[in-house]
């Protein structure tokens, strides 16, 4: 088995939260990017709709940090725990930190971001996520019948970059083949100062046939630094033999794809 890197030169509109279809809060966009330097401010807006049926829900607006893990997923904390964290410039207008809103009401708020005039730290990208969570828990049934009291929170990631930070660069770390769990494991790693979304696409090609197999594209997330181990499942029909895994990370630049090769025996 052997592997081949080769580095050529060449991020849903809404979230919708319901339960039962009886009681719910939409929350759109679901992400907000800010680019602004040391010292400004950069105001966007969102919108927030209760769609339950007969429910009028309060709201509490409200902040807090989180990062990606190792394997992609969202790890939550409390407001300004991380390095990365930009809690502490966010602001919305005190009518908006805590409303109701009637059975099919919608409301605008306004996210404004306010760069301090220096930096502790020399991160050129930082995030929050703001909260948007129902104080008055509501009366449901659930998938069994059972008499529930139902509350409601929602998230939108927020992100902030200085203008100066533009710097996107992936490369891959490793390409294994793991036989027990019938998968491919791609490792890679985001090394430049801004956040980077991408797609990974991977083709099985049979050796001893020709015959060529397109996997499905996985879509990926990144912040700076971040580390990340993405699982490719094999497919379970796949014909028995040698094969060349192909493995391509597109994040957006036409001219900088990263590409894996990996040969490995499926028995």
């Amino acid at each position: 088995m052997k592997i081949r890197v080769v580095t050529f030169l060449l991020f849903m509109v809404s979230v919708l939260c319901k339960i039962n279809a009886q009681t719910g809060v939409s929350v759109s966009p679901p992400r907000l990017y800010f680019e602004s330097d040391l010292g400004r401010s950069n105001t966007q807006q969102i919108t927030i709709t209760n769609v339950s049926v007969k429910n009028s829900l309060d709201l509490a607006v409200s902040l807090g940090d989180w990062e990606y893990d190792g394997k992609g997923e969202n790890l939550m904390y409390p407001a300004n725990t991380l390095p990365t964290s930009c809690a502490n410039w966010i602001s919305v207008k005190k009518e908006d930190s805590y409303f109701t809103l009637a059975p099919g009401e919608r409301k605008d708020i306004d996210v404004t971001i306010t760069v301090p005039n220096t930096l502790s730290d020399k991160l050129a990208a930082h995030t929050a996520v703001l909260y948007v969570s129902q104080m008055n828990p509501v009366d449901d049934v659930d998938s069994k019948g059972a008499n529930i009291k139902v509350s409601i929170r929602s998230g939108i990631k927020l992100f902030h970059k200085l203008s100066s930070a533009n710097i996107k660069k992936v490369e891959i770390q490793n390409l294994v083949y793991d036989k027990a769990k019938n998968k491919l494991s791609l490792f890679f790693e985001n090394q430049g100062n801004v956040w980077i979304d991408g797609k990974v696409y991977t083709d099985l090609v049979n050796t001893q046939t020709g015959k060529k197999t397109t996997l499905d594209n996985i879509i990926f997330y990144t912040m700076p630094g971040n580390k990340r181990e993405m699982d490719i499942v094999l497919p379970t029909k796949l014909e028995k033999g040698k094969y060349t895994a192909s493995v391509m990370i597109d994040y957006g630049d036409a001219n900088n794809l990263e590409v894996g090769e990996l040969n490995f025996n499926y028995e």
